[in-house]
């Protein structure tokens, strides 16, 4: 039984640290999506609260990562670089140093470790923390953006505690750093749907990929073709991933929301609308469980920061004040000029497309339940 409090987890200090200019990935969007909630009433209640996270301390980011990795990220946070650091993935394009670059990932993972430890206590139902999800790092690798990952030391936190967990991915990049931590368990499962690795970064992710040992069965891949739409995204999510949340019966729900699936983003291939978010967020709440629900990549800041704001109203049942109809843009333009509510109106789909589109669905909905169906009784 879940819960009924929700926390939006969120720092003022986020605003003190920002990536270089020149890179995609920016961490405004949480404050931009605290501001578009409060401006519509939607962190008041008395089921809904903001929460001050607290930083992960070292005995918590050594639950996954090395010390010698953590030693040489604060040192390369505090300007001093060798080959060393080069080597475990930092100063590169895709994970620059910056000023603060340790602090902020160390308080960016705390919000979800204090996420994990309410839901623990009882205290909260849903905790959202929209400046998580680095779910491509390893123990001591940086990647895709990625210094710590939150996401892991979330889900150990609650492992640690005898909790069955269950994570979903709809970042559009794979879960490669969540999956090996939990390769060979099945106390995790890990889900992702994510735009195929032959067309995208990190470029794993394959049906195939279904753990190993004890944990064969319990790491479950959908790539996505380009092009991927809502009609059939959803289709995978309900014929595919649902049928294995409810067989699996996990006794805590962790997401990752990444709005880098949406129509648009300038660094991906799909085509969805924030109304397939939304949809199968409200598809998980009727599991009833408590969640922990992160953000992720997102590259068009101003449909990053609204899909998030509808995730959150979504998770506080507030969605239905969002109706698609009172407003024109969003992904279906590309435009600031959009002044409705949370949601995008839907798109046309890619007619030329469709029948590549569905028939690659249906065939990695086809080899999942081939391969994993069977583990979990379906």
């Amino acid at each position: 039984m879940r819960n009924s409090t929700k926390i939006f987890l969120h720092s003022e200090k986020f605003q003190d640290y920002g990536y270089p200019a020149a890179c995609p990935f920016n961490t405004s969007r949480a404050g931009k999506t605290k501001d578009i909630l409060e401006s519509m009433g939607l962190l008041s209640g008395d089921d809904r609260r903001e929460e001050e996270p607290v930083p992960a301390d070292r005995v918590c980011l050594e639950k996954f990562h090395k010390p010698s990795y953590l030693h040489h990220l604060k040192k390369a946070s505090d300007g001093a670089l060798s080959p060393r650091e080069y080597g475990m993935g930092l100063g590169t394009p895709d994970c620059p140093v910056f000023p603060g670059m340790y602090e902020y990932a160390v308080l960016a993972s705390g919000a979800t470790v204090t996420g994990a430890k309410l839901i623990l206590e009882g205290k909260v139902g849903i905790a959202f923390n929209p400046s998580g999800g680095y779910h491509h790092a390893g123990p001591e690798q940086a990647s895709g953006f990625c210094y710590i990952n939150d996401v892991v030391l979330g889900i150990i936190t609650l492992t640690e505690a005898g909790r069955k967990v269950l994570f979903l991915d709809v970042d559009v990049h794979h879960c490669d750093g969540v999956q090996d931590a939990f390769y060979r368990r099945k106390d995790v499962m890990t889900i992702s749907m994510h735009e195929s690795g032959r067309t995208l970064f990190p470029g794993t992710g394959f049906e195939e990929e279904t753990g190993e040992g004890e944990g064969k069965g319990y790491s479950v891949n959908l790539p996505m073709p380009v092009g991927t739409d809502d009609e059939a995204y959803l289709k995978a999510f309900n014929e595919a991933v649902f049928p294995l949340m409810k067989a699996y019966d996990p006794d805590v729900v962790v997401m990752e929301l990444g709005m880098d699936s949406l129509s648009g983003d300038p660094l991906a291939h799909l085509s969805l609308t924030n109304n397939a978010y939304a949809e199968i967020v409200e598809k998980v709440m009727t599991l009833n469980k408590p969640i922990l629900a992160t953000g992720g990549g997102g590259y068009n800041v101003e449909n990053t920061t609204r899909g998030w704001a509808l995730i959150w109203s979504v998770l506080c049942g507030d969605q239905d004040q969002h109706d698609p109809s009172i407003g024109l843009g969003g992904v279906m333009l590309g435009t600031s000029e959009w002044r409705g509510g949370l949601r995008d109106r839907v798109l046309l789909s890619h007619g030329g497309l469709r029948k590549e589109i569905d028939s690659a669905i249906s065939a990695t909905i086809g080899k999942i339940e081939s391969l994993v169906f069977p583990v979990h009784g379906l």
